[in-house]
């Protein structure tokens, strides 16, 4: 809780009440020193009048940082203009001075009551147009969200940093789906799956004529991206001299597309990713030293998943609906003892593995509850020198298509009621075609 204020004798007694409700309070004796104590506050009382910026002022900073902040005012008896004024500018509440001890107390309450459903409906709507719920369970990944829901009303470009598979890209959807630039595009630029010398051109753009090949001009990922979001993956893989041009980018928002002889402003947040360290890859001269910084002003690192098995059934129970869903299975439960074997198992492809362990105990299941011997635990990595083993999750070809095939049959079949002969005919197969198919996926 930050408390502005430049009467010392009224910070210490609203410091007092705040420690009283059990609360960590900031102090700030005026506006410009309160915009430099935010991060992480949940709550902000101001005085209207102090020297330099006003009350007002300060709303106006703190709207445009995060405006899911309450804000409430303290107002001088009489000055009921002044507090309507606040309102209208979007202040939660306001209380006059000298104020009433319990009464203050009430609206601080409710405005941490307030800021703790904005954040919950926050999430909620960020799920909803990601199409899959958000999931962490353990205090390391609850601190990872909470991260996110500070930082992703904030216009500042953030790195997330973790192992393949983490999670790393729907981390990046969920700052842009909570961010005030949710209703524009949010864009994908894979660093490590372009080639070095087309790199620049899909970033930045290109002119017609500005290469063997270039038969018409093409906008680039950040052109794209403008009004919205443009997320980097892997973005240590970027070859030097594209760093360069990033970095121009990232510092004036300005680009300049391959052959163009113009220079193109563009509005875009970026969000880094990266499963190397960038800090010591900038150290030994790998990485832009200079474009470290500029893309790491918040690190967000997600940690492994050996690291917190107690994020496990929630996930595994989230996959297994999800597939099931998919593939047109109905009551399909993963055992308790199922459960306690991948909590066990290391993990080395992280949550992706997870879930294409799941999705592939699903796929070949019959249905009902899938017991403990339906999992392989992923085998370790070969000794130094060999090829190391695929992740033992990961659906082979043959599987998957057996899972589609598998979906179609049991959507026809619901479809048509039961009825094998027309399910048959539908899926252009003989009755005792589909009769074999309906044994082999559990389904007769």
């Amino acid at each position: 809780m930050l408390l502005v204020d430049d009467e010392p004798a009224l910070l210490v007694a609203l410091k007092q009440l705040a420690r009283s409700l059990g609360h960590d309070p900031i102090l700030a004796r005026s506006g410009g020193e309160a915009l430099e104590l935010l991060e992480g506050v949940d709550a902000v009382v101001t005085d209207y009048a102090m020297p330099g910026m006003n009350g007002l002022e300060l709303l106006e900073a703190i709207r445009h940082r995060d405006d899911s902040l309450p804000v409430i005012f303290l107002t001088a008896q009489g000055s009921e203009r002044t507090a309507v004024r606040a309102m209208k500018a979007g202040a939660y509440d306001y209380v006059t001075k000298p104020f009433d001890v319990d009464e203050l107390g009430a609206v601080l309450e409710r405005a941490l009551e307030t800021r703790a459903l904005r954040r919950s409906n926050r999430r909620l709507a960020a799920e909803r147009n990601l199409g899959r719920a958000v999931i962490g369970e353990s205090e390391a990944m609850k601190g990872v969200l909470s991260a996110i829901e500070r930082l992703a009303p904030k216009d500042i470009t953030v790195l997330v940093r973790g192992e393949t598979g983490t999670g790393k890209e729907l981390v990046a959807a969920l700052l842009h789906a909570q961010s005030r630039r949710a209703a524009g595009p949010l864009v994908r630029f894979n660093c490590a799956a372009i080639p070095p010398e087309l790199a620049e051109a899909e970033l930045f753009g290109h002119s017609r004529g500005a290469f063997t090949g270039a038969t018409q001009a093409r906008r680039g990922f950040f052109a794209q991206a403008d009004g919205g979001t443009l997320v980097l993956d892997e973005v240590g893989e970027l070859p030097p001299s594209v760093q360069a041009k990033l970095l121009r980018a990232l510092q004036e928002g300005e680009i300049q597309p391959v052959g163009a002889g113009r220079v193109e402003r563009v509005d875009v947040r970026v969000v880094a990713s990266t499963n190397r360290d960038l800090a010591a890859s900038a150290r030994a001269g790998q990485f832009r030293e200079d474009l470290y910084y500029r893309l790491a002003v918040v690190e967000v690192v997600i940690p492994p998943l050996r690291d917190r098995p107690e994020d496990i059934p929630a996930l595994a129970a989230e996959f297994g609906r999800r597939y099931a869903e998919r593939f047109g299975m109905h009551d399909v439960r993963l055992s308790p003892e199922l459960i306690s074997e991948l909590k066990r198992a290391p993990w080395p492809g992280n949550v992706r593995e997870l879930e294409n362990a799941v999705a592939r105990m699903i796929a070949l299941s019959g249905g009902g509850e899938i017991p403990a011997s339906a999992f392989t635990h992923p085998r370790p990595a070969e000794v130094e020198g060999e090829t190391e083993a695929p992740p033992s999750g990961t659906l082979t070809l043959r599987e998957h298509l057996d899972a589609i095939e598998r979906s179609m049959i049991a959507s026809v079949l619901a479809e048509v009621a039961g009825n094998q002969s027309k399910a048959a005919r539908n899926l252009g197969l003989s009755r005792s075609a589909l009769i074999d198919r309906l044994k082999k996926y559990g389904l007769a």
